[in-house]
């Protein structure tokens, strides 16, 4: 039987390629969404992943949602903790709901998904948490103090949690891509753009797809002495 695996943020972007790519992969596959439903919709007719909304901000819509996915597909074996959001701004521009969205999202949503999945794999003696942070959460970003603070308490979580983890089966690993293809970055202007790109060695934006293929090796089983890492996958932009 097909290991069951969710992707919150799954229907758009980075994290519609994990999702596509671990259907590929054989396993039995979940998106979740906040608020596009027209993408969601979209998204399940051309792969034929079901979709599940939800906001990760919050712990009891967290602990709904992953009892309607387990209802109508089985445990969940695979979390990849993708949703996120920005709110940018200079901190001295900051407000404090700029502020708070972001954490609630980035870095809650992160223990709002977990939380409830973690008794569960705890018995059934396997798991795989992935966590989707950012090179922005290692090397800090202009106007992003809220998002460089959230993603780098992922990193964070994934090192502590991977500790509780390991006995019992479960590993616990984050990934953190660079500057990725996705429909906002491709939304700026080309100079920005050019710039961007003229900081990264290997001399490309990185592709969904090559964020998606890192998921699934720490989703697989060859992956099982793997725990408590981080991932970076940025081009060579920023080395660790």
């Amino acid at each position: 039987m097909a290991r069951v695996a969710l992707v919150t943020g799954g229907s758009r972007g980075i994290g519609a390629a994990i999702a596509k790519h671990l259907k590929a992969e054989g396993y039995s596959v979940a998106a979740s969404f906040a608020g596009n439903e027209e993408a969601a919709a979209a998204f399940t007719e051309e792969t034929g992943i079901p979709t599940y909304k939800w906001s990760v901000a919050d712990y009891d819509e967290c602990v709904e949602g992953v009892a309607k996915v387990e209802a109508d597909l089985g445990p969940i074996d695979i979390l990849v903790n993708n949703a996120g959001i920005t709110r940018d701004a200079p901190f001295h521009k900051m407000t404090r709901e700029q502020w708070s969205e972001v954490m609630d999202t980035n870095l809650s949503g992160v223990f709002n998904m977990t939380h409830p999945l973690w008794n569960g794999m705890r018995e059934r003696k396997f798991g795989r948490i992935i966590n989707i942070s950012s090179i922005n959460g290692q090397k800090g970003q202009f106007a992003q103090a809220n998002y460089s603070a959230a993603k780098a308490g992922d990193i964070g979580f994934t090192k502590a949690l991977a500790q509780e983890g390991a006995r019992a089966g479960i590993t616990v690993n984050v990934i953190c891509p660079g500057y990725v293809a996705t429909d906002m970055v491709m939304a700026v202007p080309e100079k920005v753009r050019d710039s961007i790109i003229s900081t990264i060695p290997v001399g490309r934006l990185g592709e969904p797809e090559d964020i998606a293929r890192c998921v699934a090796f720490l989703a697989s089983d060859d992956a099982g002495f793997v725990t408590g890492s981080t991932l970076t996958a940025n081009g060579g932009q920023y080395m660790t």
